[in-house]
């Protein structure tokens, strides 16, 4: 009988959204299916890599060749997925160090990782695709914090969203109507830990926000079934992310089928510009009166829960969970 590939499923993580990471990869480990590969729970925090075994004992990765030691058993992995949000599992630390030890994983790869954590780098990379829109934008480094909000107003036109340069989940990002009110969401925004010291600071688009997943098959970018995000927050921000009830999501979308097709196009075309692999989800606004998609950012390492957008929009597409990932895998040891 042949042997079941060894997947080690990646949990924890350097930022808050190391929460969020721990209910996805509890919710993936619940649907990658037992008969087919063998998963290991890896923890990881800045002080340990580790996995927890049945009994409640604790045992180290070793970092040489990120594999366990259990009861005589040198356990070596055929791959990793995979499910930290943020640093180090969606910047491309993790992806470096796998790509340096030689073990696939399910993810983008190093660079793709490093470029999409930040906003500035990934609107420039997808500069020119047809059909697709950027909201006028100035990046601030550390040096620019103190005296930004003057030179800003002259550069944009308000209301602003102002938000990490390469942070996750909303995490420290503001909504500005007033030129006041600027300074203070700046240093909101770089007083956010592991997010590269630099800040964003856009022009807002009014219209509805839409939210769409893809992943790679057999050399095919299937786009998933699109989600509205309608929320009584003022932005989808962290609270509306996650607290019950502040948010409505609609899935399927209400979007006629040109716009349909016409996302579809755009979502095929940056996953095609920024080499990516494994499953992503792209936001963007559609803005009022245009009928303009606007990206907003993309997400390399989505959240996995039950009612996370990419499991809403896999259950959509006529697909569940456990085929998903099953193909999620399968494509990346393929790779």
């Amino acid at each position: 009988m042949p042997m079941k590939p060894i997947v080690a499923l990646l949990t924890g993580g350097f930022t808050k959204e190391a929460e969020v990471s721990v209910k996805s990869a509890a919710f993936v480990e619940q649907n990658i299916p037992l008969d087919r590969f063998d998963v290991y729970l890896i923890t990881i925090t800045q002080d340990s890599w580790y996995y927890v075994d049945q009994s409640g004992h604790s045992h180290e990765i070793d970092r040489a060749d990120f594999s366990l030691h259990i009861d005589g058993n040198h356990i070596r992995f055929d791959l990793a997925f995979i499910m930290i949000h943020g640093s180090p599992g969606e910047d491309g630390l993790l992806q470096g160090y796998f790509d340096l030890i030689g073990l696939r994983y399910t993810s983008c790869d190093t660079l793709t990782s490093a470029i999409t954590m930040n906003k500035a780098y990934t609107k420039n990379v997808l500069r020119g695709i047809p059909e697709l829109h950027l909201a006028a934008s100035v990046v601030l480094l550390e040096a620019q914090q103190a005296n930004a909000a003057a030179s800003i107003a002259n550069e944009l036109t308000l209301p602003y969203f102002v938000k990490p340069n390469a942070g996750g989940s909303s995490i420290g990002m503001s909504k500005v109507r007033q030129v006041e009110e600027l300074q203070a969401a700046i240093d909101l925004a770089f007083q956010t830990k592991n997010t590269g010291k630099q800040v964003i600071v856009e022009e807002f688009i009014e219209g509805r926000e839409f939210t769409v997943g893809a992943y790679r098959l057999n050399g095919e970018i299937i786009v998933l079934p699109a989600t509205e995000v309608i929320t009584q927050n003022d932005f989808f921000d962290f609270e509306a992310k996650y607290q019950p009830g502040l948010t409505e999501e609609i899935t399927p979308a209400d979007l006629n089928e040109e716009q349909f097709a016409r996302v579809e196009r755009i979502v095929q075309a940056i996953y095609t510009k920024l080499n990516c692999k494994g499953m992503i989800r792209t936001d963007f606004f559609l803005e009022k009166g245009t009928d303009k998609f606007f990206f907003v950012e993309i997400n390399t390492i989505p959240g996995q829960t039950g009612t996370s957008f990419i499991p809403q929009q896999v259950r959509a597409y006529g697909k569940t969970e456990t085929d998903f990932y099953t193909e999620i895998i399968l494509e990346a040891l393929r790779a």
